[in-house]
């Protein structure tokens, strides 16, 4: 006699579950609090987030199958690969961001003077007509592909960076140090995209992978925009975090 197959409710909080899981323990990968990489057995998870084995298994699953962690015989599921926090706090560059994690280095793929599309002159407060400096990169952490920049500077600001090191610095720096000006603020809007066969290719990662892709205004502390990226992000390696403020809510 079969046994009782579960009903659609059940198999959907089992689900519910293992995502629940999946969220918490893809945030401990991250903050690397898994000692050598080893992740606790599925008893103690279970009993930890008090959901059963099955739950566990199904929530390990899908951090497998985003390339995090692996089963490893004999030794119990390990993390098999990193992801990096990306600060949304200050305006700093990648290479400022992630110094602590090793060497960030920059496949320079295009650097000069092009005629920009109306929207980004627009963003720029450029003339018409009025050229731009075009930086293309992608930026590597320890050799890993992470992010392919497209950078759009006016020509007063961008022109000094093409005689500096773009493969070894980061932009922000090197606008500081060539213009005597601070950075002061940027806006920023990211979004999640599937990655094109270009730059899937480009990434290193399969065609359809999840990408972050930011776009970042930067400004002078005299609010002058002078750095417009359209910055495609690996999702497998890298995890963007904030801490937010709650001010006076606004009268409705």
């Amino acid at each position: 006699m079969s046994s009782p197959r579960p009903n659609p409710s059940e198999r959907r909080l089992r689900a519910d579950r293992a995502r629940q899981a999946a969220d918490v323990i893809r945030q401990l990968v991250v903050q690397r609090a898994f000692p050598n990489g080893a992740l606790p057995d599925e008893r103690f998870l279970a009993a930890e987030f008090c959901a059963s084995r099955n739950s566990i298994r199904e929530a390990l699953d899908l951090l497998r199958e985003e390339g995090l962690i692996e089963r490893v015989p004999g030794v119990g599921t390990v993390v098999v690969a990193e992801k990096y926090a990306h600060g949304l706090n200050r305006l700093m560059g990648l290479a400022e961001t992630l110094r602590e994690h090793g060497e960030v280095g920059n496949d320079v793929r295009a650097a000069g003077l092009v005629r920009p599309p109306g929207p980004v002159a627009q963003r720029l407060r450029l003339a018409e007509g009025e050229q731009v400096v075009y930086v293309e990169r992608l930026r590597r952490l320890n050799g890993l592909p992470l992010s392919l920049d497209l950078t759009y500077l006016p020509r007063d600001v961008g022109e000094p960076l093409l005689e500096e090191d773009l493969e070894n610095r980061d932009i922000f720096s090197l606008i500081e140090r060539t213009s005597g000006q601070r950075l002061g603020t940027a806006a920023v809007t990211l979004e999640a995209v599937n990655a094109d066969l270009h730059s899937a290719a480009v990434l290193e990662v399969p065609h359809g992978s999840a990408l972050l892709v930011v776009e970042r205004l930067s400004r002078f502390t005299d609010g002058r925009p002078v750095d417009l990226e359209f910055i495609r992000m690996r999702g497998d390696r890298l995890t963007m975090r904030a801490e937010l403020v709650r001010g006076p809510l606004e009268a409705r």
